[in-house]
């Protein structure tokens, strides 16, 4: 059942419409590296859309009816928006889930040293990462400082024009003998990938105290952040700042029909959930796009899906229409359907020999399901039920939407998973549905405009018609 590929869809003047969303969609990933950068933009542009803070409706006890607007974040790091539909909530919802963090490496809480005068930043790696791929490239640093006062200062460094970049080094070759006999695995240590922000000392001078400056690299540094930025060494206790890499995401192949960027998983399913959420008006049912962050580390703390997060802002809703009942949060939750919309591994030519080719997913094709992710015996997976899985066959059919299916991997090679168990567990009917990724948890992935373009369409049409 080889699937069709998707770009002969689009001939001649039609291919602008892949080529105009996936533009946007680069310029998006180019500006927004964190969770935190992801949910501003998002509520920015929806509310230049009509959506309203949840917050703002339970203060003024507003009651909800079909085709308002409604968004709720939390901490400033996960996000939800609603529009309401014309059935009852109680009714159940049709979905949107992906999640906005992506690996990365996070400074520690006490970051800064120096050694050998020169200065460097200890990390800690975040999510699964091959540590010898993000040694030896630009990087930059992207986050928040929190003051005890409160104050929040907004930290970009390395991707504005005319910014330095900083970065991990690595051993040359002449010295590498030892090196190149470790395993992958222990080539790059955790413990090794300090990020080197700096070379040049004050003046051989003394500190406030009278006292000589011993680390003077690190006082220079120091001095930077203060002038720039009004922080002290100290304000590192209470920071979230992430070493991602620095640069635009580009145009990819000669025929420019990828782009590689850095945090296509799972922000290549989080764009197109949140643009397909815009197009809705007045829907038969409540459509819902969730956008969470931790998924990379198993969805936990407040802001990842094992929160309560998701069923306490549906239970608000429901309270606004008159409906405070368990039962009632229970039922919606229950009847909702959902797209997981996380990212599926691409076939690559070269490496062929750990993919099952009958059920992998290809570049092209358009958007990608997963019934079950798991890892060999399906441990850890969602398997979505045969009924579900022939309901939106009926219906990308029915709006000639390209889709394929697929496993991660080969049954004793792969494994992988999302957020779908977790709302499974809620009682919903969910799978997983994505784009196809090559270069996966690298600092640079790539995906396909056409698969990201079908995507949009299979969100937009599934909150329509699911």
């Amino acid at each position: 059942m080889e699937r069709k590929n998707a770009w002969d869809a689009y001939k001649g003047g039609k291919v602008s419409r892949v080529m105009d969303f996936a533009e946007d969609y680069r310029k998006f990933i180019s500006e927004n590296k964190t969770e935190r950068e992801c949910t501003e933009t998002f509520i920015e542009k929806a509310k230049k859309d009509g959506f309203r803070d949840l917050a703002d409706l339970i203060k003024a006890g507003k009651k909800l009816k079909a085709g308002d607007r409604i968004y709720s974040d939390q901490m400033g790091k996960s996000l939800v928006l609603f529009v309401i539909g014309k059935d009852d909530i109680e009714d159940g919802m049709n979905i949107l889930g992906a999640h906005i963090d992506s690996p990365r490496l996070d400074l520690k809480q006490n970051p800064l040293y120096e050694d050998h005068e020169l200065t460097l930043l200890d990390t800690h790696y975040y999510g699964g990462v091959k540590k010898y791929q993000w040694v030896t490239i630009p990087m930059a640093l992207h986050g928040v400082i929190v003051k005890k006062d409160g104050s929040v200062v907004k930290v970009n460094i390395g991707d504005k024009p005319g910014d330095p970049v900083v970065g991990i080094s690595d051993l040359l070759i002449h010295l590498a003998s030892e090196q190149m006999e470790k395993k992958g695995a222990k080539v790059v240590e955790g413990e090794a990938l300090d990020v080197l922000i700096g070379s040049v000392p004050v003046a051989d001078e003394k500190d406030k105290k009278g006292e000589k400056i011993r680390e003077r690299v690190k006082e220079n540094i120091i001095r930077i952040l203060q002038k720039e930025y009004g922080v002290e060494e100290e304000d590192f206790l209470s920071a979230e700042i992430e070493v991602v890499p620095a640069g635009e995401a580009r145009d990819f192949g000669l025929d420019r029909s990828m782009i590689m960027g850095y945090g296509h998983d799972d922000r290549v399913c989080a764009y197109p959930s949140f643009e397909a959420i815009l197009a809705m008006r007045k829907p038969k049912r409540t459509s819902v796009c969730l956008l969470v962050d931790k998924e990379e580390i198993g969805s936990v703390g407040a802001t990842g899906m094992q929160s309560r997060f998701f069923e306490n802002t549906v239970a608000e809703l429901l309270a606004l229409n008159g409906k405070d009942s368990n039962v009632s949060l229970r039922r919606a939750l229950a009847n909702s359907f959902m797209l997981s919309s996380d990212v599926s591994a691409a076939f690559d030519p070269n490496y062929a020999s750990v993919f099952e080719t009958k059920n992998a997913a290809y570049f092209g094709r358009g958007v990608v399901f997963n019934k079950y992710t798991g890892s060999r015996g399906k441990s850890g997976s969602n398997d979505a039920n045969a009924e579900y899985m022939a309901k939106l066959r009926g219906i990308f059919d029915a709006n000639d939407v390209y889709y394929q299916t697929a496993e991660l991997g080969k049954v004793d090679i792969g494994g992988g998973g999302t957020i779908a168990y977790i709302t499974a567990n809620l009682g919903m009917n969910v799978i997983d549905s994505g784009v196809a990724v090559l270069s996966m948890h690298a600092p640079w992935e790539i995906i396909s405009k056409v698969d990201l373009y079908e995507s949009y369409r299979s969100y937009q049409v599934f909150l329509e018609e699911a």
